[in-house]
């Protein structure tokens, strides 16, 4: 089998019909589509045996009950049999040819992964967001694309399903996913891949077409697993800090923390009060279990903004009570 495209599902009955037929166009004797029913409440299981049954490849894994994303991803993941890998969301779509042309692209390059642009799709707008990784078509040391602080890089780009993967990083135990992680996972992930992969390349291939703002998505709610982001990140803190090169590469991990720190915080304003509360006494404690010396270093050389609010908090973190 050359590819396994894993599919996790979790009532998503109205939005299976464009990804299936999408997969239409994508066929191949050796690609395999992999669905990971994650025990939904809706007939997306029923929909989904209606509408795969014309889709040569695909097969349906099932868990009895919800386990969230990170553990289906994990169950297609062990069940696939491709040498390469790719994830794709339910609610997503992808062009025709796209799968041929990912599986071309990390054959003619032989690196362990590859990233790709993709479209967003908010309601009927479609944008073209580009991987901040510059340098094209190249080969390169995954870990040179985590640096430098201070803007945009590879790891801050953490969508999983874009790209491909070459099997031989899940043999080494890199693609699992945090499944004490519902939301950010992707970043934590993103992050291990990169400082424990050999190589890897970005091509200007456009084909996921990827649903922004979907009423009812995580984002869109009050949810504790808002602040998963904070558990997501102090994994990467403390993985990186043990991390030979943890002089090169912690300053980005604290950077990429106070950014997330800096935006949640800024629009707490969505959330329930004792959300916000719990996120800013949750952020004041990741805050300050960083180095020091780190931390002060990238408040000084970052955004002035920034450098208020969460200089603010760890002074006086009562200051920014909850909005109501």
């Amino acid at each position: 089998m050359k590819l396994s495209v894993i599919i996790p599902c979790h009532n998503v009955t109205g939005q299976l019909s464009p990804l299936v037929r999408s997969l239409q166009g994508n066929l191949r004797d050796d690609f395999e589509f992999v669905f990971v029913e994650d025990g939904s409440t809706d007939d997306t299981l029923p929909t989904l045996n209606r509408l795969v049954a014309d889709v040569p490849g695909a097969r349906i894994v099932r868990h009895p009950v919800n386990r969230g994303l990170s553990a289906a991803r994990n169950t297609g993941l062990h069940s696939a049999r491709g040498d390469y890998l790719s994830w794709l969301d339910a609610d997503d779509w992808i062009g025709p040819g796209y799968l041929e042309q990912l599986v071309r692209a990390i054959e003619r390059l032989g690196c362990d992964f590859v990233r790709t642009d993709h479209v967003r799709v908010t309601g009927r707008r479609r944008t073209v967001v580009r991987s901040p990784e510059t340098r094209r078509n190249l080969v390169l040391a995954p870990r040179t694309a985590i640096g430098p602080p201070f803007r945009s890089t590879s790891v801050d780009y953490s969508a999983a399903w874009a790209g491909v993967y070459h099997r031989r990083l899940a043999d080494r135990g890199l693609l699992d996913f945090a499944e004490n992680l519902h939301s950010c996972a992707d970043r934590h992930w993103n992050w291990r891949v990169h400082r424990g992969a050999e190589s890897f390349a970005t091509v200007s291939l456009l084909g996921v077409f990827h649903r922004h703002g979907i009423p009812g998505s995580l984002s869109e709610l009050n949810d504790p697993r808002h602040l998963h982001f904070l558990d997501a990140m102090t994994m990467v803190l403390t993985e990186t800090a043990a991390d030979p090169d943890a002089h090169l590469l912690l300053p980005k991990a604290v950077d990429a923390t106070c950014a997330l720190i800096n935006h949640h915080v800024s629009k707490r304003s969505r959330l329930t009060p004792d959300l916000q509360r719990m996120l800013i006494e949750r952020s004041v404690d990741a805050l300050e279990s960083m180095p020091s010396a780190v931390l002060d270093q990238v408040l000084a050389q970052g955004s002035p903004r920034r450098r208020t609010l969460l200089t603010r908090m760890l002074r006086n973190p009562r200051s920014l009570s909850a909005v109501a």
